[in-house]
């Protein structure tokens, strides 16, 4: 596999080595020691898995410490707009954010470690994401970001007259400069 670290310190874009022929193809999706050689360790304790129709936004959530999430995640069906904003605080690139194509035909997967907010668009008519993520789902510490707040600047590519699906929870979290956010950038 072929890992990138973005521009944004944390958030890696990862692409398998595909072997296709006439019959399909095949690939590794995760493998442990690559992963620990190039990331780290992170110590995956589930995997998730939505459907979601064309028009779709989900996010931009994310847990408080000491539930916060790294998350490893990729699209078997489709395609989506993947979407990670930094939110810990003392980083040099805290509420910039890196957005990037994943589908089932690129076969693209991101790396997002704790101190992100998340979220994606699905870009087509339907799209299967899944994820694995270090630590379970905790509902008193979620939290969530607008994701269509003018400071953060992300381009969900809408176009003109297209109808967003959002969910009425998202689209009631607060704005980037009033969201809590318990994290704090670590320099290792």
């Amino acid at each position: 596999m072929k890992y990138t670290e973005t521009a944004v310190r944390g958030v890696w874009v990862i692409e398998p080595v595909v072997f296709a022929d006439t019959r399909g193809y095949f690939m590794e999706a995760y493998k442990q020691d690559d992963f620990e050689q190039h990331i780290g360790t992170v110590c995956f304790m589930q995997d998730n898995e939505s459907c979601s129709s064309g028009g779709v936004l989900r996010g931009l959530h994310y847990q408080l410490a000491p539930y916060s999430q790294a998350k490893l995640v990729r699209v078997i069906q489709g395609a989506v707009l993947d979407v990670a904003v930094d939110i810990r605080r003392g980083s040099p690139t805290f509420g910039q954010h890196v957005a990037v194509e994943l589908s089932s035909e690129n076969k693209r997967q991101l790396y997002i470690s704790e101190g992100f907010a998340h979220g994606f668009r699905v870009l087509g008519e339907k799209a299967v994401f899944t994820y694995k993520v270090n630590r379970p789902y905790m509902p008193a510490y979620e939290r969530g970001i607008r994701y269509d707040d003018p400071a953060l600047g992300i381009d969900w590519r809408i176009a003109a007259g297209e109808e967003m699906i959002v969910s009425a929870k998202d689209a009631e979290y607060p704005l980037f400069a009033d969201a809590v956010m318990n994290f704090e950038y670590e320099t290792k």
